[in-house]
């Protein structure tokens, strides 16, 4: 193909040729970058890659040139990513992965959906729901390697390099992320009967900031909750003596008695079932989340992250009416 196009003078073609190699040239550096890291040392990722160790050394090199930074700290006894080194590998992880499809994609006739799927969801959703529901996912799908992240802090799905965020909140939208509702998810005031008998029940929406508020969040503090009702949403300011960024913690403090809750009904429901839990009925309900998951806007979705959307909509639909 080089001497074709060089006798033929189209300068056009030999540019784009070169283009191309450049291309090849940069997703080899990755991968020997990401195997440096994965396998702790250039001698072993030799060993993984077929190459000589000179090789995979001259890649990196080349690759921590063209993007003008250290990628890597080199020591006699270990190699391990410098801080942005860390960052480019978790980069670099969701860029070889949609290759490796789109190369497995063109390779074979069928749309059969592979390779890593890295997900992040929140802990205690995660907990209760995902684990059935993507191993049944992937009895249907074995090619695909599931890699599931739980984590209640707030993820940046582009700069992590998740392939799919599923995340409870309030419906957004962002330049960045395309978000995509699965279902609605009831939300609940409720607290210990026990608490109730010796503080009495809120009448009210603006009664809340009487009692102990056992608030969602990072932030120790006041906190704002919105309901709603037949004159359109209430808020009210609400403390307590505890908030956390997780709710099964708040869930068990509300039932051992130390204030009243505001969660999504699957946190709570076995509580309300079982009595240890009971729900507050004001002139207003709190505001409904959304279940959604979230990819970036400037990736091409796959074959496995559209079929798992799918797939997810379609087993999580009920929560919007109920629980099991």
């Amino acid at each position: 193909m080089w001497t074709h196009c060089l006798f033929l003078g189209d300068n056009i073609s030999v540019h784009a040729v070169y283009a191309d190699k450049r291309i090849v040239d940069k997703f080899a550096a990755i991968r020997a970058f990401v195997q440096v890291v994965e396998a702790g040392g250039f001698a072993a990722a030799a060993r993984d890659m077929g190459l000589s160790r000179s090789a995979v050394n001259k890649l990196v090199i080349t690759l921590e040139t063209e993007l003008g930074v250290r990628l890597l700290q080199r020591s006699t006894r270990k190699v391990a990513p410098t801080a942005t080194g860390s960052a480019f590998y978790e980069r670099c992880l969701g860029i070889l992965a949609d290759l490796e499809e789109a190369e497995l994609a063109v390779s074979q006739a069928q749309a059969e959906p592979m390779g890593a799927l890295r997900i992040n969801a929140p802990m205690t959703f995660g907990t209760l729901y995902l684990g059935a529901v993507l191993a049944e996912f992937m009895a249907q799908y074995p090619r695909v390697q599931v890699q599931l992240t739980l984590a209640d802090r707030f993820v940046d799905p582009l700069a992590e390099g998740f392939d799919m965020t599923l995340r409870i909140a309030q419906p957004q939208t962002s330049a960045q992320l395309v978000s995509h509702e699965l279902a609605k998810l009831r939300c609940l005031l409720c607290a210990a009967p026990d608490y109730l008998k010796r503080h009495g029940v809120p009448a009210s929406v603006q009664d809340l900031s009487l009692h102990s508020c056992l608030a969602y969040g990072e932030l120790a503090g006041r906190h704002e909750w919105v309901l709603e009702g037949p004159q359109g949403e209430s808020s009210v300011v609400v403390n307590g003596a505890m908030c956390s960024n997780n709710g099964e913690v708040l869930r068990e403090a509300a039932i051992r008695g130390l204030g009243i809750v505001l969660l999504p009904e699957f946190i709570v429901h076995h509580g309300l079932a079982q009595g240890s839990l009971q729900e507050i009925f004001l002139d207003a309900q709190p505001r409904s989340l959304s279940l959604c998951v979230l990819y970036p806007t400037n990736r091409h979705l796959s074959t496995k992250v559209q079929l798992l959307t799918t797939f997810l909509q379609e087993r999580f639909s009920g929560l919007s009416s109920g629980l099991n």
